[in-house]
């Protein structure tokens, strides 16, 4: 059982809510639910126009922090104010470097709401923008602040400085997803990243009902924006494979994207036309009725030119938990979870033939899908539950407020 939680926690995220980051909605609900007062700071504005269904089960309030600001006078006014009603603020300012001013003036907003509503730790997810200025913040209100590492912010290379070794040094804890991001950030920032902590995200269990695919299942689901990482490319090619050899099989592609124009070209140069459909996004729950009706689920992940790469797609983890089979690539953490010929089938990443052999085995063999089924969704109980992951993620904060009210942090 975690320990409590000695006052709200201020999550700092770049755009509240975010379609595709379904994971930190269920991370949010697993900590009300224990009882743990959550209040959400969003950076940016809201570009999407479909959402997760449980969004509405949020408590939580949400404070949109202003992201452009008119003159000098304005922000001078902020600074004077933190100034003074904040002790130590201004020395903590001349401290802040790999700060720039929106990051600054936002994380003075911030901290200025922390004071006025007791927050005793701040959390961001994603090592860019929202823990530059978590970690402003945190400094500025005189507070620990953590962050939770996924892939793009720690792989991908970024124009400008993201200044992640200074993160990691300042935090009072880091998390990330998956045992492979751990590796990599210790070989990459040594003692900085000494610190990290592996904490899946997870699923709240009893909103996905097992239910093994049928045995007459024939069609191919793939979810994912639709952007060079997902993979949807090679998805396509091996998909043109298997008609070639006979195996033709229907493929709905789910979400929207930058790369949507390039696929349906490629889908009318492969003659798939009749077979493949790109059908947009579509609200979580007609996500989910999909996953019921499909024989696998095809998870093609690559590493794209920028080095920008998945993690631990939270679509793998919702599909094994309702049963359906997955076909993954090697990339990053995947292999965590789907283990090869154990709880699905891994193909080398870039591989159209693999991903094409990979997906007719599994096409062609109910009993292997029925296996996989089952043994999917025992992965996702044993290591997956969000009960159990947020409530050692609140341990991680309440050990970092403890080191914080120490002065140690």
């Amino acid at each position: 059982m975690s320990k409590h939680v000695p006052g709200p926690i201020g999550y700092i995220v770049k755009r509240y809510p975010r379609y595709s980051e379904t994971f930190i909605v269920n991370e949010i609900l697993a900590h009300e639910a224990a009882g743990t007062a959550i209040e959400i700071f969003a950076l940016r504005s809201v570009e999407e126009s479909h959402f997760q269904d449980i969004l509405g089960q949020v408590k939580a309030p949400v404070t949109r922090i202003r992201d452009k600001y008119t003159g000098p006078d304005t922000i001078w006014a902020m600074i004077a104010r933190v100034r003074d009603t904040l002790p130590g603020a201004w020395d903590a300012l001349a401290r802040l470097d790999g700060l720039n001013g929106q990051d600054i003036v936002q994380a003075i907003d911030i901290a200025l709401h922390c004071h006025a509503r007791g927050i005793v730790h701040l959390h961001a997810h994603f090592g860019t923008v929202s823990t530059s200025v978590a970690r402003g913040a945190a400094a500025l209100a005189g507070i620990g602040y953590s962050f939770t590492a996924h892939a793009k912010d720690i792989y991908c290379d970024y124009a400008e400085n993201q200044y992640l070794d200074l993160k990691l040094r300042d935090a009072t804890a880091v998390v990330t997803v998956s045992d492979y991001n751990v590796g990599y950030l210790q070989d990459r920032f040594g003692a900085d990243a000494g610190r990290v902590t592996r904490i899946y995200n997870g699923l709240d269990l009893d909103r996905f009902a097992h239910q093994p695919p049928s045995p007459n299942a024939t069609g191919i689901l793939a979810v994912g924006r639709l952007v060079e990482k997902k993979g949807f490319h090679i998805l396509i090619e091996a998909l043109r494979l298997m008609a070639a050899a006979g195996r033709a099989a229907p493929c709905t592609i789910v979400g929207s994207g930058e790369e949507a124009e390039n696929l349906s070209r490629q889908i009318a140069a492969a003659g798939l036309q009749d077979s493949v459909t790109l059908a947009g996004p579509l609200p979580q729950g007609a996500v989910f009725d999909a996953m019921r009706s499909a024989a696998v689920l095809a998870c093609p992940c690559v590493v794209g030119g920028d080095g920008n790469r998945d993690g631990l797609p939270t679509v793998l983890l919702e599909a094994m938990a309702l049963g359906l089979p997955c076909v993954a690539t090697d990339v990053t953490g995947i292999p965590e979870l789907v283990r090869h010929d154990e709880t699905g089938l891994i193909a080398v990443e870039g591989d159209p033939e693999a991903l094409a052999d990979a997906l007719t085995r599994l096409l062609n063999d109910a009993e292997l899908r029925q296996r996989f089924s089952d043994a999917g969704r025992e992965r996702i109980a044993a290591d997956f539950d969000v009960a159990v992951n947020a409530a050692r993620l609140r341990d991680v904060f309440t050990a970092a407020t403890a080191s914080s009210l120490r002065g140690v942090a």
